[in-house]
């Protein structure tokens, strides 16, 4: 798109009351059958409306058809168990219950294709579509039959491959991958993951995507940030590896994060999907907040490939807060963009 500076959301929006319990995150369904397939379509057509209206350049479903961004996709692969349950330590910060990886993997069928093709008919603007990493799927599940992490990640990788690519067939323009783990297992992230991401996104036309973030705003991350110190600097290990990949847009936290700014610089050449808006606080952001973030990170990134965004998802808020946090979010980039426009150069 031409936009300068088109605005998005990195990945999950509040579902409606009558869908799924407010301010939960992965919670259960409250329709049942087709009641609840036309309940999930019918808040994918709001979310798009209010993407919309509140001036979002690149829509995206707000996972409004999903419960959780890793464990729905992994619902529909054959070789997971999910009544034979094991509790794991989720990205070294809290226990969970999660099923367990049986047989070799597989995808039987497409698992959010049809869904993409509703959003692409439901709107004429720029789409983006999210999916689980490897990593971050592998770090979700436990593994009793690869008995390797990165053995069970390559397999992810290609069935993510195979989705996204009839995700593009259904024109998605933007496909994400959803990697929290590559802010936790930094070894891993340079032995296997960025190579396994990138065999993910192997062969597509469409732009690709990787968000790194540090969570949503629940206390298990909340509680885990406030051991990192004064700066955050994980990125600082895993942005050369991503400058130097296939992947065309990296998307990171920046909105009251303790991520130095100057970090974004080792991403120089690629498209940057800036966290402006900060998903571990209701309070909402000012428009000037929002344009005073964009500026910093305009010292390392040219304007033509920043993209702003959210932190994270905001499923846990109230539908409210996180739709005025979209409006903030886009009238702050209008005062940048608008910045930018008087002060380029004219054209005699």
């Amino acid at each position: 798109m031409n936009t300068l500076l088109p605005t998005t959301v990195v990945g999950s929006l509040p579902k409606p009351s009558w869908l799924a319990q407010p301010e939960t995150l992965w919670s259960p369904w409250k329709l049942e059958g087709d009641e609840l397939l036309e309940g999930k379509q019918d808040a994918l057509r709001i979310a798009i409306h209010e993407q919309s209206r509140r001036g979002i350049d690149i829509v995206s479903d707000g996972e409004q058809t999903r419960q959780h961004f890793v464990t729905t996709f992994i619902e529909h692969l054959s070789g997971v168990d999910f009544e034979q349950r094991k509790t794991v330590r989720i990205r070294d910060r809290y226990d969970a219950s999660v099923p367990t990886v049986v047989g070799a993997v597989r995808r039987e069928r497409p698992v959010f294709v049809e869904d993409a093709k509703f959003l692409r008919a439901t709107t004429d603007r720029p789409i983006k579509w999210t999916l689980p990493g490897p990593m971050t799927m592998v770090d979700t599940l436990f593994d009793d039959h690869y008995k390797s992490r990165e053995k069970l990640a390559w397999e992810f990788a290609a069935i993510l491959n195979q989705e996204a690519k009839e995700l593009e067939a259904a024109g998605v323009d933007i496909i994400q991958f959803d990697e929290p783990a590559f802010n936790v297992f930094l070894d891993e992230v340079k032995d296997w993951g960025v190579a396994a991401l990138e065999r993910a996104a192997e062969g597509l036309r469409a732009e690709t995507a990787v968000h790194i973030c540090y969570g949503y705003g629940i206390k298990a991350n909340t509680d885990w940030k406030a051991t990192l110190g004064s700066q955050w600097r994980q990125y600082e290990e895993t942005f050369p590896l991503l400058q130097n990949s296939s992947i065309d847009i990296i998307s990171l936290e920046s909105q009251n994060s303790h991520v130095p700014m100057d970090l974004i610089e080792l991403l120089r050449g690629k498209k940057v999907m800036l966290g402006a808006i900060d998903v571990a606080s209701e309070t909402i952001e000012t428009p000037e907040e929002v344009a005073d973030t964009l500026r910093k990170a305009l010292q390392f990134v040219d304007a033509d490939k920043l993209i702003p965004s959210s932190n994270c998802g905001m499923a846990p808020f109230p539908r409210d807060v996180a739709l005025a946090k979209l409006s903030a979010l886009s009238a702050g980039t209008r005062i940048v963009r608008e910045e930018l426009e008087r002060s380029a150069p004219k054209v005699s």
